[in-house]
């Protein structure tokens, strides 16, 4: 699953769908297909602005194409995982379950998911409990000067 979170777009793949994303959307009419691939370029680029227009497209399409919900809803996993926002991509990682609940690479996401969530509030409390340890030490100090 990790393999799947770092893989990155090469610039010309992406380039190259961009062009054909935009052309079609100056002619006045975005294929589903267009979308979608551009889309799954962007949610794996390297640049957060990229993965988060990424994840618009697929939102839209989502809404707009239910027949390809479980897809958009894999990659929305991905893309907000890689954005390191991991309630959204539990939510979608768990709305996709529901439509497959045996789907093996998504329990998979899932779990990563979590673990991920896991990691990242130990890292919160380290820091709090940091920032607090360094507060009390200045309170101390200053006390303690303030006695002398």
């Amino acid at each position: 699953m990790e393999e799947i979170l770092n893989d990155s777009v090469v610039s010309d793949e992406l380039a190259k769908f961009e062009k054909k994303y935009n052309q079609e959307l100056k002619d006045g009419s975005v294929s589903t297909t267009t979308q979608f691939e551009y889309a799954y370029c962007m949610v794996r680029s390297d640049f957060t602005s990229d993965m988060k227009t990424g994840l618009v497209l697929l939102e839209d399409l989502f809404v707009k194409h239910p027949e390809g919900r479980r897809d958009y809803l894999y990659y929305m996993a991905i893309g907000h995982t890689r954005l390191k926002e991991y309630s959204e991509a539990l939510k979608h990682a768990q709305a996709f379950l529901e439509i497959e609940p045996n789907n093996q690479q998504v329990i998979a996401l899932e779990e990563l998911i979590k673990k991920r969530m896991d990691i990242e509030g130990m890292k919160g409390v380290a820091k709090a409990t940091g920032a607090v340890l360094v507060f009390g030490g200045i309170v101390g100090l200053g006390l303690a000067l303030l006695k002398k």
